[in-house]
């Protein structure tokens, strides 16, 4: 029996999209930790990185009660009318209809939910399908959904846009997130062919995401970049604007407004909205407020002045 080489795959569709210059990246990206932004331009970055999080909680011991508070931080992030509510609260599916109670039918927080198996996307499709459906079903707005890393490493491209066309049938109208898990991917050249492997086959309006944030590397300034770049040429060819979110890792303010440094050079204003741009990374937003107040008073509150924030992935 002849067995297929994955090289062969990978060499064709390198020679279509290109290759990384990794060396590039990572010279790129040591320089947007250089950038100062001062004052007004800090406080509307601030607010604006608030504006994009994703409130996360994905925990075995994740209960009603714990879903509903989330959803109450999400809708209220400060005690300051002026700090945005965040993009979307992000839970397992058995957790959707607790969140959509909490938010209620009206709020323009967004419910996502990781299917297909998450992290490790191991389960037959036709189980990661109904697990899907169901969170739609509940009230999911979004679907975050795991590649198969296997296929891809593999060479079975297909068998992955076939896998993520089933899931984004299975969304209906709502948004899908397809998850690369950049550490199990191993190159920068992977992380990009991955990302047109994805984008070939979703929707204006999906994503693109770096990690579930269950493994040791999650998302960096230079995955970011590799996969803001794969974007912006998919959109120069296409006309298709695919969002992106990094996930996992970033937990700082100074690092968010870094990404956001990163998106507006790559990508321009049009990606600095929620539509276009999240961060997974719930553990962030407390130290946003936290330093949105400092902005404003000069002054840095003690950090158990602000609530608990949910574990970040």
């Amino acid at each position: 029996m002849l067995v297929k080489s994955p090289h062969a795959a990978f060499a064709r569709l390198f020679d279509e999209i290109g290759s990384v210059d990794q060396v590039g990246i990572e010279e790129r990206v040591a320089k947007y930790t250089t950038r100062s932004i001062k004052k007004v331009s800090k406080l509307w970055g601030l607010k604006k990185a608030v504006s994009m999080v994703d409130l996360t909680t994905l925990e075995g011991k994740d209960t009603p009660g714990k879903v509903a508070s989330l959803c109450q931080k999400a809708l209220h992030p400060h005690d300051d009318p002026a700090v945005p509510q965040v993009a979307a609260v992000c839970v397992y599916p058995s957790m959707v209809r607790h969140a959509r109670r909490a938010l209620g039918g009206d709020s323009a927080v967004r419910i996502a939910s990781v299917a297909t198996a998450f992290p490790s996307g191991q389960a037959p499709l036709k189980t990661r399908l109904a697990e899907v459906k169901s969170a739609v079903a509940d009230g999911a707005d979004e679907i975050d959904m795991v590649i198969n890393r296997g296929a891809f490493l593999a060479g079975e491209f297909a068998e992955v846009q076939d896998e993520i066309c089933a899931v984004l049938a299975a969304c209906g109208d709502a948004a899908l997130k397809v998850i690369l898990e950049v550490s199990e991917l191993e190159t920068f050249d992977n992380i990009r062919a991955a990302s047109f492997i994805a984008m070939e086959v979703i929707r204006e309006g999906d994503f693109i995401k770096t990690s579930t944030g269950k493994t040791s590397l999650n998302a960096t300034l230079g995955n970011n970049q590799v996969m803001l770049e794969a974007i912006r040429d998919f959109y120069l060819d296409t006309g298709i604007a695919i969002g992106m979110k990094p996930a996992g890792g970033i937990r700082t303010a100074k690092q968010a407004l870094q990404f956001l440094i990163a998106v507006k050079e790559t990508l321009g204003d049009a990606w600095l909205t929620n539509e276009r741009y999240r961060f997974g990374a719930s553990a962030l937003l407390n130290d946003l407020v936290r330093q949105i107040e400092k902005e404003k008073t000069g002054a840095y509150q003690a950090p158990y002045y602000f609530s608990e924030a949910a574990e970040s992935y």
